[in-house]
């Protein structure tokens, strides 16, 4: 497999912040759900999941999907921010009547983060047709595969990425081979390379000092145009009207967004195989 070009690489990263908002009227004109279709077991074998279910109970299903579980799953049902890729659940892929699925939506994972959701059955099996529905076409792609195996991001210079990564690209502002010890053990593949791009849960450091001439720093634990609010090392929450102080923030994060735009294919590629031995 081709390793993607930079455009689709990046694309890949900020899936996780992508997220579909549907009009309301697209709910009110959903067509009307229509009971399950027989199985059938032709001379070619087994029909495919979604062809048990209607058109329209998977196209009501994806409307459904985009409201309710895409900021998590991905628009396609292929994994997102915190998700994961439900074309390559085992849950749906033993699901057979909508029996596991349904129960889930029900249900909810509270301990994974997953709410539960309190939709009508005839929605639901318009959700289990549209999961199926994606699974089934993930899975008819050639070599049964869908995403991106580590063998294929291996094709940097590491020679090169530590030169970038220790001078022109200005990583050690921030990090060393030191600091990053351990994180091709702790991440690979994809994921490792999404965390060299954009790293997840990076939390940003505040430094407030009050009107009193009082001093907290911590981690930024909120942030809008009247309101700033941290926590201590300690535990301990602070918050103020911005108006009322004077604060400094340092988000790591926003260098990995200003590289973004530094980076050359062939830079990305390097640096990756450069951050690959650091095992």
């Amino acid at each position: 497999m081709k390793l993607p070009r930079k455009l689709t690489l990046l694309a890949a990263c900020f899936t996780a912040f992508m997220f579909v908002v549907t009009d309301s009227s697209a709910q009110n004109g959903r067509p009307p759900q229509t009971g399950r279709q027989p199985v059938t077991v032709g001379s070619q074998g087994p029909i495919p999941e979604h062809a048990k279910f209607t058109p329209a109970q998977i196209e009501a299903g994806k409307g459904l999907f985009l409201q309710n579980c895409a900021f998590c799953h991905g628009k396609e049902a292929g994994g997102g921010e915190s998700g994961p890729d439900l074309t390559r659940s085992k849950l749906v892929t033993g699901d057979k009547a909508g029996e596991a699925i349904s129960d889930l939506v029900h249900n909810g994972r509270p301990e994974k983060g997953m709410p539960k959701f309190n939709l009508a059955e005839p929605d639901v099996l318009s959700l289990v047709a549209f999961i199926h529905a994606q699974q089934d076409a993930a899975l008819s792609q050639t070599g049964n595969r869908k995403g991106v195996d580590e063998a294929d991001l291996q094709t940097g210079n590491v020679a090169a990425g530590k030169r970038y990564f220790e001078g022109e690209g200005g990583c050690t502002k921030c990090h060393s081979a030191t600091t990053l010890s351990g994180v091709a053990t702790r991440f690979t593949g994809l994921r490792l390379e999404e965390e060299m791009l954009y790293p997840r849960d990076v939390k940003a450091k505040v430094t407030v000092k009050t009107a009193s001439g009082q001093t907290f720093s911590g981690t930024l634990e909120y942030q809008d145009e009247f309101t700033i609010g941290m926590k201590e090392a300690s535990g301990a929450y602070h918050s103020w009207p911005t108006r009322a102080i004077t604060f400094q923030i340092d988000n790591p994060v926003q260098e990995h967004v200003t590289a973004l735009s530094k980076y050359t294919d062939e830079a990305i590629h390097n640096v990756f195989a450069y951050i690959q031995t650091l095992k």
